[in-house]
């Protein structure tokens, strides 16, 4: 009896240890392939289960951290009840909601476990190499690569996402980490982090994490000496934006585009990306208030645009399946219930990630990049940055929560 006690105990400390290693085969997989990514997340989830007792998601889901993501998800499935379009179409829209579910298992998962630090290191190391890839795609061969410019996988969206949370994440971690840290360590960080940056100005870079830096700048400056890094952060911005604007033809020309994008739409209607993104704001809102409340139901977003662009012409006319904006997604679909729910866990993870370390750094750069640039995309239900999202915060939260538990700073 004794024995086979101690044979299970083997196996299930086998299990915990794989399931650790399978989540860093994620942090791996996630800047370079989609389909690794979804092979490693079966592989993890497959493990980890029979790992995890009850008493410990419970814990989990009874925090607002863990668990208003698994209501906003009972919220997506509540609301196949009222949608007007096929089973097919409402199943099919709760497949995006379905991520949401893993983030309480993942802290469960890392506030038990000391590997973390390996899912984020993995994480690191190989978007890294994504980055030097990139470089060598510019700098080196001087073409695009799948008609991108410098970008070597995935796309500039992703790309700009993945190298915003690893530049200033360095950077944090360079300033953050403490004296224990070698300081040629943590010059040779820095620098990787300045190359993440600098990137933006030598490839063609995502509109929205243009916006967004100086924007992480302010918060890292905040961070390090309040209003006077505040002020500090606006003067670097204004610095490194004019050098970029003479240094840099791809980005120049990426904003002088933007500009003309936005004249042609206000002009013509034409259906430039820009003016399609602005139009499908103002057909999210149309949508809305027809509906404010509980919405139109799980998967209703295609029929209700179908419907609001029926006739018109132009970027007014172009029918979608995605409103480019995560707040408009949900409440297209589940009204100001899905809507507050949906800021109601922002908020919560972002309150996760309140104290001075690293881990709590990094977690809230992983946080607010998802809000700000949710403000153009759906990035919650898109795959590999809502992948992005529920690995960062759930490793991450599992991280600060093992710390306040332990008195243990990660780093």
């Amino acid at each position: 009896m004794l024995g086979s006690s101690s044979i299970v105990r083997a196996d299930r400390a086998f299990l915990v240890r794989l399931a650790d290693w399978l989540a860093v085969a994620v942090g791996v997989a996630l800047p370079w392939s989609t389909t690794a990514v979804g092979i490693a997340i079966a592989a993890w989830l497959l493990v980890l289960l029979p790992t995890l007792n009850a008493a410990a998601v419970k814990r989990e889901l009874a925090t607002a951290a863990g668990g208003l993501p698994v209501l906003l998800w009972c919220l997506g499935l509540l609301g196949m009840l009222w949608a007007d379009v096929s089973w097919h179409d409402r199943l099919a829209a709760l497949g995006s909601f379905h991520r949401l579910l893993v983030i309480p298992l993942l802290f469960a998962q890392f506030r038990q476990s000391a590997n973390g630090i390996w899912v984020l290191r993995g994480f690191f190391i190989a978007t890294t190499a994504v980055l030097i890839a990139s470089y060598l795609i510019v700098l080196v061969f001087g073409h695009s690569w799948h008609g991108v410019y410098g970008v070597p996988v995935h796309d500039t969206i992703f790309q700009g996402s993945v190298f915003l949370i690893c530049g200033f994440g360095a950077l944090g971690y360079s300033v953050l980490a403490g004296v224990k840290h070698h300081w040629g360590w943590r010059t040779a960080i820095c620098t990787i982090g300045v190359l993440f940056l600098v990137n933006f100005a030598v490839a063609t870079p995502s509109r929205s994490a243009l916006v967004i830096m100086p924007l992480f700048l302010i918060m890292l400056g905040w961070r390090l000496a309040r209003w006077k890094g505040i002020l500090s952060a606006i003067l670097l911005s204004l610095l490194f934006g004019v050098a970029a604007w003479f240094a840099s033809p791809e980005l120049s020309n990426r904003i002088v585009s933007s500009t003309a994008e936005m004249q042609q739409y206000r002009t013509a209607d034409k259906a430039t990306p820009i003016g399609e993104h602005i139009a499908f704001l103002k057909g999210s809102w149309t949508i809305i208030a027809s509906a404010p409340f509980v919405g139109h139901g799980t998967g209703s977003i295609p029929e209700q645009f179908r419907r609001v662009t029926a006739g018109k012409i132009g970027a007014s006319g172009g029918p979608t399946v995605n409103p480019h904006n995560q707040t408009f997604a949900v409440a297209i679909q589940l009204g100001l219930m899905g809507a507050i729910t949906l800021w109601a866990m922002w908020v919560a993870h972002l309150a996760l990630f309140c104290n001075s370390s690293v881990v709590a750094w990094l977690g809230l750069l992983v946080v607010s990049e998802n809000v700000l640039s949710s403000t153009v995309h759906s990035h919650l239900f898109d795959f590999n940055n809502g992948w992005l999202y529920v690995f960062g915060v759930g490793v991450l939260g599992g991280m600060i929560l093992r710390e306040c538990g332990s008195g243990v700073k990660n780093a």
